[in-house]
């Protein structure tokens, strides 16, 4: 089973992207964390993808990341959340930093997770 980490301190964004993926990436195994530093305990390099909210209180998503990478979780697995458009994601985050930075508010960005789980899915099916 694809084993899927998500760490948001908004819960309702945490229920409703699990719930998502729940119901329609059945394969895929999901645990949230709404509190950043429980989420370091929850990281392990067995995790398939790990989900990053980048703006959290006492812990933010790029120190996330680079826990993620030193607990020897490859950054290709790792995808950032946030509510800053993409231009200022791509500069704060150039390509090759992790496997994607999404605007966790715009439509479109969905069709991209969409296809991350999906891939994954079929990774785990097959």
């Amino acid at each position: 089973m694809g084993k899927i980490l998500i760490i948001d301190d908004d819960e309702s964004f945490l229920v409703l992207l699990s719930s998502y993926i729940e119901q329609y990436f059945p394969l895929l195994e999901v645990q949230t964390c709404k509190d950043p530093l429980l989420g370091l305990r929850a990281m392990n390099p067995d995790l398939d993808l790990l989900i990053i909210d980048l703006e959290m209180p006492r812990l933010d998503g790029s120190k996330l990341l680079k826990y993620a990478g030193e607990t020897g979780i490859s950054k290709n697995r790792i995808i950032l959340l946030s509510g800053h458009d993409a231009d200022y994601l791509h500069d704060h985050f150039p390509m090759g930093t992790c496997l994607a930075v999404l605007n966790k508010f715009e439509a479109k960005q969905k069709a991209v997770l969409d296809m991350i789980f999906s891939s994954l899915e079929k990774k785990t099916s097959g």
